[in-house]
């Protein structure tokens, strides 16, 4: 099988199963306890927040480990929601991922507003701008890139406008993380992510926050009291440590983005009528995501018929209780609910190779040549 679903789960990378392996064996007792197990447990759980503070560019007391991104989402808007003012409303971009938007919406009820993007998938900025003109809101939400299309949002450019406006801005980079250097994302006010999208263990991400953050999880003083709950310290070893090693290789991104070119390229040539979705914007050199021809017998998606020849990928459309609904990336983006059966995307990792894209490109035209 080949694997292309990285944005969803990357697989263990081999230096955080080494790293987590070690800190299971070596710093077995509970961080918080005062005893030398305990303490060595700290110390081995502070040098991991000291490595990924450096990996951003922040100081290190303002993270906090979570168990990813959906927890720090919903603790972000929960601390918010407490000290609301003005007009009371917080703005996300119309393609945040589901832990963002429904956090938001839970936290918010009937004072989320929606910010627009380009057909290309890109926030618009323009929007912000006028927006943020006319009113304040709690703030504002936009990832760093968009997990269903790679596209990179321009949160840089978001962060002034909201700077320029007092309007702290949430950044939500767990598809950017492992991808592309991150110095700069430390310099939102909120920002988090999973460990799993880079080859950590599931179950491990971190959250950071400025001064006088009230968190969501209460019970003992962990965290300085913004995150209750004994940490993950095996976790956030094996979180910095595949950190580093994707770090290691952010070399090769120009390489990268070339042979997604080719890649695409190969894909136009081979399934007449494909559409890239997001091509024109900035995009991670990881994903292509892409509008399939129509097959012949439409019961069943390309997903899954990609899936019988061999190849694990993903849909552009979510799923929920056993209905498919149609995607908000792609709904934003102004591709019709129709067509979601006809997305694909392909998103690889640091150690998928050209033979592997070239394979999936030969398998998708033989599935095409069966069922059209």
């Amino acid at each position: 099988m080949l694997y292309f679903d990285h944005n969803a789960t990357a697989p263990l990378h081999s230096v955080a199963k080494a790293a987590w392996l070690a800190a299971q064996e070596r710093f077995s007792g509970n961080p918080s306890s005062l005893h030398r197990s305990g303490q060595r447990a700290e110390v081995a759980l502070e040098t991991a927040r000291e490595f990924l503070a450096r990996h951003l560019s922040c100081q290190p007391a303002a993270l906090l480990w979570t168990s990813g991104a959906t927890e720090a989402a919903n603790a972000v808007f929960a601390h918010l929601a407490q000290g609301a003012r003005g007009t009371g409303e917080v703005w996300i971009s119309a393609i945040e991922h589901p832990c963002v938007a429904e956090a938001a919406a839970r936290y918010f009820p009937k004072a989320v507003r929606e910010l627009p993007v380009t057909g290309a998938g890109a926030l618009d900025l323009g929007a912000l701008e006028g927006a943020l003109s006319q009113r304040q809101p709690v703030a504002v939400g936009l990832m760093a890139a968009n997990n269903e299309t790679g596209v990179l949002q321009p949160w840089r450019e978001a962060l002034e406008l909201c700077r320029a406006k007092d309007v702290p801005l949430v950044c939500d980079a767990t598809q950017w993380l492992g991808r592309l250097p991150a110095e700069e994302l430390g310099e939102c006010d909120y920002v988090f992510g999973s460990g799993h999208k880079c080859g950590a263990p599931v179950g491990v991400g971190f959250l950071k926050a400025p001064q006088g953050f009230k968190g969501l999880l209460v019970g003992g003083g962990q965290e300085e009291g913004r995150r209750a709950g004994t940490q993950n310290v095996a976790g956030a070893a094996a979180f910095v440590a595949a950190l580093g090693a994707c770090a290691a290789r952010f070399i090769e991104v120009p390489e990268r983005l070339e042979r997604r070119g080719r890649v695409e390229g190969a894909l136009l040539a081979a399934l007449p009528g494909t559409v890239i979705l997001g091509g024109q914007p900035p995009r991670l050199w990881n994903t292509i995501a892409v509008l399939a021809p129509e097959l012949a017998d439409c019961r069943q998606r390309w997903v899954v018929r990609l899936d019988a020849a061999g190849v694990a990928a993903s849909s552009g459309s979510a799923c929920a209780s056993g209905r498919e609904a149609p995607s908000r990336v792609l709904s934003a983006m102004g591709i019709p609910a129709g067509a979601s059966d006809r997305v694909l995307r392909l998103s690889g990792g640091w150690d998928t190779e050209t033979a592997d894209w070239a394979e999936v490109v030969r398998r998708m035209a033989a599935v095409l040549e069966r069922w059209r």
